[in-house]
């Protein structure tokens, strides 16, 4: 399993903080610190150099050692375990910045996510320089700051080139912007200063599929078994590798040894589930997210059960089934009190909405959505993307009631909004409607040069840019398109599981 932008901000995505940032390095780095007394900014700059490890700052040595067994816990992806831990180093020490930091990582919900961000931030001045700069990092990521968010991330390294954890914040950071290259070469670097630094084959299996290095994302996570043996986590990494490459019950072997170490390791149960369903077996992979219900030991575990449910529902085409579900999962966060899940909720019925061509309820949906988070606990300028983010809704609900010109001004407004923003998610988003609307137009060639510059990992882009190629008469491309965008085999997703069955349909599949 990747450290996926769902646990716990569904939003940093559109922050290009799609994988959750590493913590700051265990290894104790000066006798202040050991001694148990607070790690000045001044110590983190005298600490910085060739060799240096971002300090950890604390008063407690209590609170230290609970933060290292949670961190320890956190680099197997074990969140509901590792937060414990967190918690009680919070408790022993509350002005523990970083603990806070990690305790927002790990909060099962975005409610109580957004309270520890701010808690950290709020005491990042007294937390060490290489601290405060992974704290804004992940702030600016929330208020959907790419730039920023790599920038700090960038300083970091700058200031401790030998700190493994900073290397592997800024390899996150560069792929959430799917610079993978980049991401690559920070990710080696780390290994360079620790070969046995686990997380980072790892993240160095996940950087290089999308660049279909599978042999080498292959050779990665292998490593990473051999380093950690008795962690669940790096055979889910192999697992979704497999799924990927149409393995599927090699892949399920994989999250069946992973659940062997970790029952609790909900991620799997999802996986299986989504092997089950490329393999047709939907009624079994219902099963598995049952599984998942029955396992889960928090509400962020019980929101993935629904919603993979949903997701398979969908992949079958029953609407209306997998929109109960998503009701369900409101249901969930409306009465933990969490509105900005709620609103990611509605905002997934909208998508569904839109697709079965029931644009008025869809558009009903997004406007619910976007006043649940601009009701909410977000900072201000998380709020200002969301109401950028509403074109792009609009602009869907436009195009799925053939207004083209209510179409077209609501894509100026999001890609205006988008690179005045540097955001490079929405801007490949625009790039997106700026596409499915010179497909509407039938001006297909217009259409490809959009899609092509929108996200390529996304298989409702693909399945878009198949639609183009047969609309322009190039039936061999079309086909070919078709069978990419059929058999992605990503973890599920709503937009994979809209277009899947009827890509493949297109191209001569199932």
């Amino acid at each position: 399993m990747k450290r996926s932008f769902t646990r716990p901000y569904a939003w940093l995505v559109a922050g290009g903080v799609v994988s959750i940032l590493a913590g700051c390095n265990r290894a104790k780095t000066d006798s202040a610190r050991e001694s148990g007394t607070v790690a000045s900014e001044d110590s983190g700059k005298v600490a910085s150099g060739a060799g240096a490890k971002v300090p950890v700052t604390t008063k407690s040595e209590e609170a230290r050692k609970l933060y290292d067994e949670g961190l320890a816990l956190f680099d197997q992806l074990r969140f509901h375990d590792a937060r414990q831990k967190f918690q009680q180093a919070a408790a022993k020490d509350p002005d523990f910045a970083m603990a806070h930091y990690q305790l927002a990582l790990t909060s099962p919900s975005n409610k109580e996510a957004v309270a520890h961000t701010k808690q950290a931030v709020a005491l990042a001045g007294n937390a060490s320089e290489g601290e405060r700069l992974t704290i804004l990092s992940l702030q600016a990521g929330v208020n959907a700051d790419p730039t920023k968010s790599l920038e700090y991330a960038k300083e970091a390294v700058a200031k401790y080139p030998g700190d493994e954890r900073a290397r592997l914040t800024l390899a996150f950071s560069y792929s959430g912007r799917q610079d993978n290259e980049k991401a690559i070469e920070e990710l080696n670097k780390a290994i360079e200063i620790n070969p046995n630094f686990s997380p980072a084959y790892n993240s160095l299996g996940y950087a290089y599929r999308p660049l279909n290095k599978n042999a080498e994302a292959e050779q990665a996570f292998k490593k990473y078994i051999e380093l950690v043996p008795s962690d669940p986590n790096p055979y889910d990494s192999y697992a979704e590798l497999l799924m990927k490459t149409g393995r599927f019950d090699e892949s399920i072997a994989q999250y069946r040894k992973a659940l062997s170490i970790d029952p609790h390791f909900t991620n799997s149960y999802y996986g299986i589930a989504g092997n089950l369903m490329y393999q047709g077996k939907h009624a079994q992979a219902i099963a598995e997210a049952q599984k998942l219900a029955n396992a889960a030991r928090n509400d962020g575990d019980r929101r993935l059960a629904i919603f993979t449910k949903a997701l398979v529902y969908a992949d079958q085409g029953k609407t209306d089934l997998a929109v109960k579900e998503m009701e369900k999962r409101y249901a969930l966060d409306s009465k933990i009190g969490d509105p900005t899940q709620m609103a990611q909720d509605v905002d997934g019925i909208g998508i569904i909405l839109v697709e079965a061509g029931r644009p008025d309820q869809a558009q009903k949906r997004f406007q619910q959505a976007l006043d649940l988070q601009l009701n909410s606990n977000l900072s201000s300028e998380s709020k200002a993307d969301a109401q950028l983010a509403h074109h792009y809704n609009l602009g869907r609900v436009a195009l799925a009631k053939n207004d083209l010109a209510t179409a077209k001004s609501e894509a100026a407004e999001y890609l205006k909004g988008a690179e005045a923003n540097q955001n490079d998610v929405r801007i490949r988003e625009a790039h997106q409607l700026a596409g499915l609307i010179a497909v509407k137009e039938k001006n297909f060639d217009q259409a490809i040069s959009e899609l092509e510059k929108a996200n390529q990992q996304d298989p409702y882009v693909i399945y878009e840019i198949a639609v183009a190629y047969a609309g322009k008469g190039d039936q061999a491309k079309a086909k070919e398109t078709y069978k990419q965008a059929a058999e992605m085999y990503i973890l599920p997703t709503i937009n994979y599981a809209l277009i899947r069955v009827k890509a493949g349909k297109q191209a001569g599949g199932a």
